[in-house]
């Protein structure tokens, strides 16, 4: 499937996309393509599915929450910038943090976004522990089991509350999480993207909500 059908799958999901948000999820293609060739932060296989697998992915988080505008959002172990420059794309009006302990992935983050005249991102070489800043949410694909993001995140959720729900962390998972989400099991929240993406891609993939 090439970039420019996969675009438009995205853009169909999406109608209320404005222009310059089509403008610049348009250009990701292209950019990434050019620093994965460079830096490998993309696996070579799945460079091709750029929009589907990696881009639409992080917009799954749209379908747990829309962010109020104001609000601030860390992105947890980003790599090349996914979940946070989809989401930063998205929503113009939320402030994006993203981190990575891997220094090149951060430049490629840090390129893409200057490329595209992404204002509202600002990106930092650290790992989790390190990061101190309070925010309402912190986002993350898949990094790391559930019960470590909550524990590293804990101390980085701001205690006023802007949004529909209460701050916390907002995880893009695949497979069974059974397991990862039994010590929350009384508070965590799942939807499964199947329900919103027709795609066979999507079949296993989740969203996870977890109030801290």
């Amino acid at each position: 499937m090439t970039a420019e059908t996969q675009l438009s799958i995205l853009e169909g999901y999406f109608p209320e996309l404005n222009e310059i948000q089509k403008e610049q999820f348009a250009a990701l293609s292209g950019l990434y393509a050019d620093w994965n060739a460079k830096i490998n932060v993309i696996s070579r296989k799945d460079i091709d599915n750029l929009y589907l697998h990696h881009v639409l992915h992080s917009l799954g988080i749209v379908k747990m929450i829309r962010f109020k505008a104001g609000s601030s959002v860390m992105d947890m172990g980003t790599g090349g910038g996914f979940p946070g420059i989809p989401l930063a794309i998205f929503f113009p009006e939320v402030g994006f943090h993203l981190i990575d302990s891997t220094g090149k992935k951060i430049k490629v983050g840090e390129a893409v976004a200057g490329s595209i005249g992404l204002k509202n991102v600002t990106f930092r070489h650290c790992r989790g522990e390190e990061e101190e800043g309070s925010f309402d949410f912190v986002v993350s694909r898949a990094v790391m089991p559930l019960r470590d993001l909550a524990r590293i995140a804990g101390k980085n959720i701001k205690k006023e509350q802007q949004n529909a729900l209460p701050n916390g962390l907002v995880c893009l998972k695949g497979g069974e999480l059974q397991h990862e989400i039994l010590p929350f099991r009384n508070k965590a929240v799942s939807i499964e993207l199947r329900a919103y993406f027709k795609e066979t891609y999507f079949e296993t993939k989740k969203v996870v909500y977890i109030p801290l």
